[in-house]
């Protein structure tokens, strides 16, 4: 019995040794771009709106209370206050931009649609936990700027232009909830 076990102890200590010598890795390859858009998330956090107050609300959802976005809503909440707010499981339409902490762009979906008039049909559950943050906290007809640090957008992962340690930005408005599916069955 002891030799059964070793084996999977064995493989799993290999796992998370390979895992953190190139996490490792990369927090050393990318240590400015880290720092530079720490920096930038820094800056958004303690961002002042003309009349002083906070520009950005921090979430942090019960279902993951040490993670955090920052959202800031564009249009007046009290006109789609009681509008439905989508779950995880929901198919949502929405409209975005997104960009990086310099400027660059990386992802639209005025660039690349499925339903026409630059609409993006998915489920909160395929994307980043960012999004999921958001989404979750927006109400049909909302239309928000969200900073998305890099733990809850790509972590240590590169993706197309969104290179490790990435802080992203994206405006987005909630255009409908496609399909309103919950776990109850």
């Amino acid at each position: 019995m002891k030799k059964i076990f070793a084996i999977p102890f064995l493989c799993l200590t290999a796992v998370i040794a390979a895992t953190s010598c190139s996490d490792d890795s990369a927090w050393d390859t990318y240590e400015d771009w880290r720092k530079d858009n720490d920096t930038y998330y820094q800056q958004q956090v303690n961002l002042k709106d003309l009349d002083g107050s906070a520009y950005y609300t921090p979430l942090a959802p019960s279902w993951y209370p040490t993670s955090g976005v920052l959202i800031h809503y564009f249009n007046d909440r009290s006109k789609t206050e009681g509008n439905l707010v989508p779950l995880v499981t929901s198919t949502v339409d929405v409209k975005y931009k997104g960009w990086l902490y310099n400027g660059t762009p990386f992802d639209s979906s005025y660039t690349a649609t499925t339903y026409g008039d630059s609409i993006f049909r998915f489920r909160p559950t395929e994307t980043i936990a960012g999004w999921q943050i958001a989404l979750t906290n927006m109400a049909v007809g909302d239309s928000a700027r969200v900073v998305i640090p890099w733990a809850q957008g790509y972590g240590t992962e590169t993706s197309g232009l969104i290179l490790p340690f990435s802080t992203l930005t994206f405006d987005i408005k909630l255009v409908d909830i496609a399909a309103y599916e919950t776990n109850d069955n």
